[in-house]
């Protein structure tokens, strides 16, 4: 696998963001590659930004109103939120304050429509057989472990999960529920080099993923929700139904 990021000017509020992108990303796209974006340039260029960078309560009103679920902030040493936004865990439900312009930017308002937007039109700068997919991609911290990593919120153009259910390993044991999520394993990396300060490079072209199955449409209901987990159904049940959530504006 290859990843290279890409430098693009500012996004701003309002502009034609497929079009920057274009402009800034290679002629043509490569045949068969992924386009990571983060999902902060989609939020600008959206007029997504709000608010005012430092404001605490004003953060967390926005919080709970964006949020699926949320923790009151009175339960982490840090002041910040727990929250459960579109089946991810998350801190103050993906609102950030660094690269905003000083003020908060939550996420785009719909991820999943506006990846197949990015897609339908990137994919008209594509080479060969135009095999394109696009993730929105967003940073967020692993549970005991320092640091963050790119998670992909929403994606378009490709086969999401590889499902290894029922093939047996090296010693000839069928797996009984062992599935590769592409979208997440794409996003790490691209994530990895597209940086997390003032890089400028909010996008990035993966390269040479062995055996992805590239599709000519926008993901189906039924593959993106295979793509989540019931609550019942998670390894983390017995710490996730322990909490105190409460109805955030986004699970109404």
């Amino acid at each position: 696998m290859t990843v290279t990021a890409v430098r693009t000017p500012l996004i701003r509020h309002g502009c034609d963001l497929a079009a920057v992108l274009t402009a800034s990303l290679p002629a043509p796209l490569p045949d068969r590659c992924v386009v990571v974006v983060a999902t902060k340039v989609v939020s600008i260029a959206e007029g997504r930004l709000t608010g005012r960078a430092g404001d605490r309560a004003a953060l967390h009103d926005l919080v709970r109103r964006e949020a699926e679920y949320y923790l009151e902030p009175h339960a982490s040493r840090y002041d910040i939120m727990l929250t459960i936004k579109g089946n991810w865990m998350f801190v103050n439900a993906g609102i950030d304050q660094s690269n905003a312009a000083g003020q908060l930017a939550p996420w785009p308002s719909d991820p999943q429509r506006s990846a197949n937007e990015l897609w339908r039109r990137l994919r008209e700068h594509a080479a060969g057989e135009r095999r394109l997919g696009v993730i929105l991609a967003d940073s967020g911290g692993i549970p005991l472990n320092w640091g963050v990593v790119g998670r992909g919120i929403a994606h378009c153009g490709f086969v999401a999960l590889r499902d290894y259910t029922g093939t047996p390993d090296l010693h000839g044991r069928p797996f009984t529920m062992e599935k590769t999520n592409l979208v997440q394993s794409i996003a790490a990396a691209a994530v990895l080099e597209m940086g997390e300060g003032a890089e400028r490079t909010p996008v990035a072209v993966v390269e040479h993923v062995g055996r992805l199955q590239f599709q000519d449409r926008e993901p189906t209901g039924a593959e993106l929700s295979a793509l989540r987990i019931s609550l019942e159904d998670d390894a983390y049940a017995p710490i996730l139904r322990s909490a105190p959530w409460q109805r955030g504006g986004a699970g109404s």
